[in-house]
Parts: structure tokens; sequence; C-alpha cells
């Protein structure tokens, strides 16, 4: 399971970094705290599948795409 979670952040982080967005101006697209977004990133901290939504929905990406990448870390 922390695989998965720290897995789940090197996505996120990997389409934010694509994007050349700070962690500042994610969280505020996706209305989150910066620091939480850090503890996501960080796999530290595991978000509910709301805010994987909203992560996702702020990244411009299905949150399927998201998960897909997340997987494709693990393989």
């Amino acid at each position: 399971m922390t695989a998965l979670i720290q897995d789940f952040g090197l996505a996120v982080r990997h389409f934010r970094e694509h994007h050349g967005w700070s962690q500042e101006l994610l969280a505020e697209k996706a209305d989150l705290n910066r620091s939480y977004l850090g503890e996501v990133e960080r796999g530290r901290a595991i978000p509910s599948l709301a805010t994987a939504a909203k992560l996702a929905a702020a990244l411009g990406i299905p949150l399927s795409g998201l998960l897909a990448h997340c997987e494709q870390q693990a393989a």
C-alpha cells in the first residue's frame, strides 16, 4: 500500500512539473493547502478520492489518467 501512495505522489509531481507549475499554483488551482499538497507528493498523506479528483481536474487530466500514470510507475 505504501508504494501505491508514493507512486500517486510521484504522478502528481510529474504532471505538475510537466505544466511548469509550483506547488503553490497547483494547490491554488485544486483548492488545497500547499503544505498538504507537498505531503501528498512525498507520499506522506493519503488523499481522499475527492481530493484526487480535484488534483486531476486542476491538472487538466481525467482521474483515470492520473491513476493510470500511477500504475505505470509501479510496473
